[in-house]
């Protein structure tokens, strides 16, 4: 569930391009310095134009030369050069299992004391992801984009009800809209993925964040927690039971836009989706987005569930780690560039102009000045709120096992196993 893209700049469907690239940015030093690899397409052209910075300033032998991947292409690669001893010296992930992968592997370095007043910095439930066994080893270096409920105003209004806040008025809101043949929710089942978002969320909101801590940690039977279980349970009856449009959500296309189209045409009264479908909408519904009826909200709470109602889900930030295969030299240069440079205040103006959101705790006043204030402003506090900020899972997981958690997953969602045969699939690949 990886969707990273700034508001105004680009939509969910460019963060990855088709080609690989092996283009050297700025002032690369040719072997002196350190190394890094970022990504192509969304934000990460800012990322390649603030190592560009560093490179103009840096004295010889400081200087960090960059090289840029495709999404894919850089997955593929990355885990084999870590494991080889021959990764760059800033290691870029999502964190999760890949970092703890590395962690286990003794190829990242312990930057716990050695990361400056960057940590007081940032909000707390970001910081939390570049944890492994309460030592720090990966540290945020772009936007936050956590998954949020947009809604259509102007359904509500006709039908006489409030954004539901709770569980039981989400319940009533399904009963209302279905009697006026509306959707309730718009769900790109097309696309798979974007149906994490709700077996997130309603575990999280059942159980707690410790739930899925125990998948990631590799526990026997984590999949057969009650929790993971209800929000399956849930998950199909919206499927069946009127949530979600039984005849048609499996063939739409997130992709496409598909599910940000019919919460825009009136078609779907709610939509589940990353921060980034607030770009899509402004620029693919503009008519919609300054109509006064596009909202955003928080996910319900679960009023009998165990979880903290601030937790939230998505994509925390991309992380930068240290490789401990690097020289001394080397990592002193990342280092230095963590500590002294990362989130400078260019960075942060080009990041926050562009709609992307820093997860910093010391920048309301360039939020306040942007055009999308109001939707940054409400991101920025329900992160700086949050007890937990869950990575998505398809990225939190071990690399191994994302392909068989979006397969049954679908599985799900087609109605062709059980909740329980889910858990059972998916606990065959616990440690």
């Amino acid at each position: 569930m990886s969707r990273r893209t700034p508001l105004r700049i680009a939509t969910a469907g460019v963060a990855a391009t088709s080609l690989l690239a092996l283009s050297a940015c700025g002032g690369g030093s040719g072997g002196d310095g350190a190394d890094a690899w970022i990504l192509t397409g969304g934000g990460w052209p800012t990322i390649a134009e603030d190592f560009d910075r560093w490179n103009e300033q840096a004295e010889d032998g400081e200087q960090i030369s960059v090289e840029e991947f495709e999404n894919d292409a850089y997955k593929e690669r990355i885990r084999t050069v870590v494991g080889s001893g021959e990764a760059p010296t800033l290691i870029m992930s999502w964190t999760g299992g890949a970092l703890n992968e590395y962690v286990a592997q003794d190829r990242v370095v312990d930057l716990t004391e050695q990361v400056g007043d960057l940590e007081s910095r940032v909000h707390e439930s970001v910081w939390q992801n570049g944890e492994v066994d309460g030592a720090q080893y990966a540290v945020p270096m772009n936007d936050v984009q956590p998954v949020v409920m947009y809604y259509n105003q102007e359904l509500f209004d006709e039908v006489g009800l409030e954004v539901p806040q709770t569980w039981s008025e989400v319940e009533e809101a399904i009963e209302v809209f279905n009697e006026h043949d509306v959707t309730p929710f718009s769900l790109a089942g097309g696309s798979v993925w974007p149906a994490l978002m709700w077996l997130q969320y309603l575990t999280d909101r059942h159980g707690g964040e410790e739930v899925f801590q125990a998948v990631v940690d590799g526990e026997a039977e984590a999949w057969s927690d009650e929790s993971i279980l209800f929000a399956l349970e849930t998950i199909q009856e919206l499927a069946t039971e009127g949530g979600f449009d039984a005849d048609t959500f499996t063939g739409v296309d997130a992709g496409q836009n598909e599910d940000a189209r019919l919460l825009a045409d009136g078609e779907a009264a709610m939509l589940l989706q990353g921060s980034w479908v607030y770009a899509t909408v402004h620029s693919d519904f503009p008519d919609f987005a300054e109509s006064g009826n596009f909202g955003f909200a928080e996910f319900p709470v679960l009023e009998d569930g165990a979880g903290d109602p601030s937790n939230i889900v998505g994509n925390p930030a991309n992380f930068w780690s240290v490789s401990a295969d690097a020289s001394e030299e080397e990592q002193q240069v990342a280092l230095d560039y963590i500590t002294e440079h990362l989130y400078n205040e260019d960075t942060v103006q080009t990041m926050v102009e562009g709609g992307g959101l820093p997860p910093l705790n010391d920048i309301d006043d360039v939020i306040a000045e942007t055009e999308d204030a109001d939707f940054l402003q409400f991101a920025d506090e329900i992160v700086a709120g949050a007890n937990h900020f869950q990575l998505s899972w398809d990225q939190a997981v071990a690399p191994e096992v994302a392909q068989p958690l979006m397969e049954n997953l679908e599985n799900i969602l087609l109605g062709t196993i059980t909740p329980e045969e889910f858990a059972e699939n998916m606990n065959a690949y616990q440690d």
